[in-house]
């Protein structure tokens, strides 16, 4: 499957910003599945500066540097991907997962692959008991690392409730477990730290799903977003296996992978600061429409 993806992110602001420096990480991966054909940004207000540089998980980010005032920041972000991943059923055999927690450990390497640098905490991704105690629910002695992850993504997705206004990124964790409601960034994390509770290598996800309209009904433009869910180390042979528990979906051929990583901060699409006074606000439009 090929992709065209727009990807807009446009700021407003109450009154004129006089610098901005922002850190993009926009440009979709190549690899597992996935390959890369064309990608482009355009920023208005042309930038003083561009810079490119890949991060340690070999995320390509761009930082650029914006001197002349501005009350608009718009950044237009288009790629085409082709998507024809390995997709795995969620009852198929696999090892047990105390058998992949002790793999991890035992890793030799600390690349950026190596499971062993996804089972710690991380910057938004603490390990909680009372989290770590509801995903070992799923794992239950001897139990395969593929039924365990499936068996947790279900419980998230049935037990939580999606809801754009319950949380910031700035919410603890903590507060997502105890609500039990969020968005796809919330449920990844409480997945994750779950995981990572059980000495489970588990990484965050950030990229696009396409969104398929009823029957007769045509496909809205711009109602697709950007999305999150999880990656799972279950092994030197299966390797990592993506998980969606928003939408209980073993990670095939709809999703699109931009940036993998610890937990948000590491994939943030966009970020940076700003030197200005007063509020702004945000709107953001992703587009991914099959090339037929």
């Amino acid at each position: 499957m090929i992709y065209d993806i727009r990807h807009v992110t446009s700021y407003s602001y109450e009154s004129a910003v006089s610098f901005a420096r922002c850190a993009l990480r926009l440009e979709p991966k190549s690899g597992e599945g996935q390959v890369l054909i064309s990608h482009s940004i355009d920023i208005r207000p042309r930038p003083a500066e561009r810079t490119t540089r890949r991060d340690f998980y070999g995320t390509l980010t761009e930082n650029v540097l914006i001197e002349a005032a501005h009350r608009n920041l718009r950044i237009d972000s288009r790629s085409r991907v082709s998507v024809e991943r390995r997709t795995f059923d969620r009852a198929a055999p696999s090892p047990p997962w105390e058998q992949v927690r002790d793999l991890a450990f035992a890793a030799a390497s600390l690349g950026p692959s190596s499971p062993v640098g996804y089972v710690f905490a991380s910057t938004l991704v603490p390990v909680l008991q009372p989290v770590t105690a509801y995903a070992a629910e799923s794992f239950p002695e001897g139990s395969g690392i593929l039924a365990g992850s499936a068996e947790l993504m279900r419980r998230i997705r049935n037990q939580f409730r999606y809801d754009p206004k319950a949380t910031v990124i700035s919410t603890p964790l903590r507060e997502v477990f105890e609500k039990r409601h969020g968005v796809c960034q919330d449920f990844a994390h409480v997945m994750i730290a779950g995981l990572r509770g059980l000495g489970l290598p588990a990484a965050y996800v950030s990229g696009y799903i396409r969104t398929i309209p009823p029957p007769g009904k045509p496909r809205l433009q711009g109602a697709d977003a950007t999305h999150a869910w999880v990656s799972v180390w279950c092994g030197g042979d299966l390797g990592w296996v993506g998980f969606d528990p928003t939408n209980d979906l073993m990670i095939a051929n709809d999703h699109i992978v931009l940036a993998m990583g610890r937990d948000f901060s590491d994939v943030s699409p966009v970020d940076g600061i700003i030197v200005g006074s007063r509020k702004q606000k945000l709107r953001v439009e992703v587009d991914v429409v099959p090339v037929e």
